[in-house]
């Protein structure tokens, strides 16, 4: 019943950023990477598929999500409350932003690392 495919070749993918939205993209990415495409996807299995972005400088974001939409991080101490819009993060890190955004996509489960490091962004 749960038996691994036979067909698990490794697939090579290559998106340039600048066609795409932010979220759309990492809608796409995060299901390349589940391997969801494929006709013998089963949840439990990891496929080695990698995925490699290009451009990502040149990703858009629609409406008034650069100056509204907020990232928040806690240090632990009393007020410690951190907080920085799209926009500022976006400046600072785009790699380490698209990758939280599709993190966040992913299932919360044992794969999600794997996964994750297979993600190469230009």
């Amino acid at each position: 019943m749960n038996q691994k495919p036979q067909n698990n070749k490794a697939a090579n993918h290559h998106l340039d950023a600048s066609q795409y939205t932010a979220g759309r993209l990492a809608s796409k990415v995060s299901r390349l990477l589940m391997g969801k495409y494929r006709t013998n996807w089963q949840p439990h299995i990891d496929f080695i598929d990698t995925v490699t972005i290009d451009n990502i400088k040149e990703v858009k974001f629609t409406g008034k999500k650069p100056a509204q939409k907020m990232y928040y991080r806690v240090s632990g101490y009393l007020g410690g409350i951190k907080k920085e819009n799209l926009e500022t993060a976006f400046a600072k890190d785009p790699k380490k932003l698209f990758s939280k955004i599709v993190a966040n996509m992913l299932p919360r489960n044992r794969l999600r690392a794997k996964r994750l490091k297979r993600l190469k962004i230009n």
